[in-house]
């Protein structure tokens, strides 16, 4: 089971919104760290209310295909919570794959889009983009 999986099958056992807000920022806890150097402005993504920063690494998994592995941060608890589902969907996946990944379906499918904020839901749009940006980059560069 994936990561995202997981976190859907969870979100599934959670009737009311304020437990799935609580287990969200609990996610974002669980983030592995970002160290204070990766807090910089080209990590930063562009277009978040809260400050919000991912940083990239290319590794190679076991069959050795190029993986992004992707690390977060950010100011605010919620969003913090964002970026570890954004991870969970994303981070050790094939460039490739990436970009197949329907995200926003993916958090719609959370029930997320309907009790974040505008600006939050810009924010988790700007997140998308940016991993989506970084996997196109890196199908040209293969």
């Amino acid at each position: 089971m994936s990561a995202f999986e997981s976190i859907r099958d969870d979100f599934a056992l959670l009737d009311e919104w304020e437990d799935r807000y609580r287990y969200v920022i609990e996610l974002g806890h669980g983030l592995e760290p970002l160290s204070e150097e990766a807090h910089n402005d080209a990590n930063k993504v562009r277009g978040c209310v809260s400050q919000v920063w991912l940083e990239r690494e290319e590794r190679t998994d076991p069959a050795g295909r190029t993986v992004l592995h992707y690390r977060g941060d950010s100011d605010s608890h919620l969003v913090r919570g964002l970026i570890a589902i954004a991870i969970a969907l994303f981070s050790d996946h094939p460039p490739e794959q990436i970009r197949a990944v329907d995200a926003l379906g993916a958090f719609r499918e959370l029930g997320l889009e309907q009790h974040l904020t505008p600006q939050r839901s810009n924010g988790v749009r700007a997140m998308v983009q940016r991993i989506r940006a970084d996997a196109a980059a890196a199908v040209a560069a293969i």
